[in-house]
């Protein structure tokens, strides 16, 4: 049988993930110290464990509603409230699989074939494929680190045509930690308040902001009806193998994302669902001890990668340093694949992040003090052997 006939075109011409090979490629191999994979180090807070474990010994594994319970609905709308200045409504809200399936069913309930969506690179890996999956089209928009990683209001003006149906809006960033404030904030919302473009704001890192907190950009004026909020427990709460994520926006896109959730998913785990609803009530102050713990690390790598010659800005959010390694000379490829083989120290190729990463790599610091500090005496030393 020849599977080349059969097999979906457009699956088989994804690439694979650039950040798997490496991770898969140190998973097989000893002492590897591994800042590759975006996942907190931290074990989920006992409190929210505890209520997943109330939850199964009470024997409530049923399905929920396709939306998701309503008490974890009606704590998402207060937490985003709370924490961001945002109102929903409950019926505005859907517990997703992760912020990944929000994602997913928010592009494919946009896109029809030929649109266009506008995506800020570097950037999250799965956005490009899943446009594609869809029948849309992917349109990069080159992010510099001379901006900070920042999507610039010029560039986004330039790329909008009579095709654009979406802007991908992924701050604060993966692989940059870049991130928006206010004032920049404001300009991107100058261009985009007379068009009929949607805002998928991927806010999944939005706890993880440093020196003040994350603005959203659908609490800007006129932005909330043509934003869709996509949020989740995996990295605020180190919730990430839970599986539970959430999108709020307006109703008539919710309704249609919906109707492809109960179609390819029917509900999100319940077990996740119950113990979700835990973090919301009680774990403000297990969110804000992790950042800091996060910020302290992000001081201490940016100080080190500068230091033993490898430019790193100050990234304002996530748990991710990506510094230029332009000077050695080597492509983020040959890089990595070096550092990990000679001092088995495993980091992302910028490049997997876009053709615009190039010439950078991706470090996540969500890992222990001592592996970040060993891990840079020996990329030290690397760099002084290449």
């Amino acid at each position: 049988m020849d599977y080349s006939n059969i097999l979906s075109r457009r699956a088989m011409e994804l690439k694979p993930s650039g950040i798997r090979k490496f991770f898969n490629a140190a998973s097989e191999m000893d002492d590897v110290i591994s800042l590759g994979v975006g996942e907190p180090d931290f074990r989920t807070p006992w409190c929210i464990r505890k209520a997943g474990i109330d939850s199964l010994d009470k024997g409530k594994t049923w399905y929920t509603a396709n939306t998701g319970l309503a008490a974890l609905r009606e704590e998402i709308t207060r937490y985003l409230y709370r924490r961001f200045e945002l109102e929903y409504d409950v019926k505005d809200v859907l517990v997703t699989v992760g912020g990944s399936e929000a994602i997913d069913i928010c592009v494919r309930s946009l896109i029809n074939p030929g649109d266009e969506v506008l995506i800020p690179e570097p950037c999250f890996v799965a956005y490009a494929p899943i446009v594609d999956l869809s029948g849309g089209k992917s349109v990069p928009i080159v992010t510099c680190e001379e901006d900070e990683f920042r999507l610039n209001s010029q560039a986004l003006r330039k790329a909008i045509t009579p095709k654009t149906k979406l802007l991908i809006f992924p701050f604060p960033n993966n692989p940059t930690g870049g991130i928006m404030r206010r004032e920049h904030l404001e300009k991107i919302v100058a261009v985009l308040k007379d068009t009929d473009i949607v805002v998928l704001s991927d806010e999944i890192y939005a706890e993880l902001t440093y020196g003040g907190r994350h603005v959203s950009i659908a609490s800007m004026p006129g932005m909330k009806e043509k934003t869709v909020v996509v949020n989740g427990f995996s990295k605020a709460y180190a919730m990430t193998g839970w599986r539970l994520g959430y999108a709020a926006g307006p109703s008539q896109v919710m309704e249609v994302m919906n109707k492809i959730h109960q179609y390819a998913i029917m509900c999100a785990p319940t077990t996740s669902q119950y113990a979700a609803i835990e973090a919301l009530k009680s774990c403000d102050e297990e969110i804000e001890a992790m950042a800091a713990e996060y910020n302290m690390r992000r001081r201490v790598i940016v100080e080190g990668l500068n230091r033993i010659g490898l430019k790193c800005f100050d990234p304002g959010g996530a748990f991710y340093a990506f510094p230029s390694i332009k000077s050695t000379g080597m492509t983020s490829q040959d890089f990595c694949e070096g550092l990990l083989h000679s001092k088995r120290v495993a980091v992302v190729p910028g490049d997997a992040f876009g053709e615009s990463g190039e010439g950078f790599i991706r470090i996540s610091y969500a890992s222990s003090m001592d592996h970040i500090l060993t891990a840079l005496e020996r990329m030290e030393a690397y760099l002084q052997e290449i």
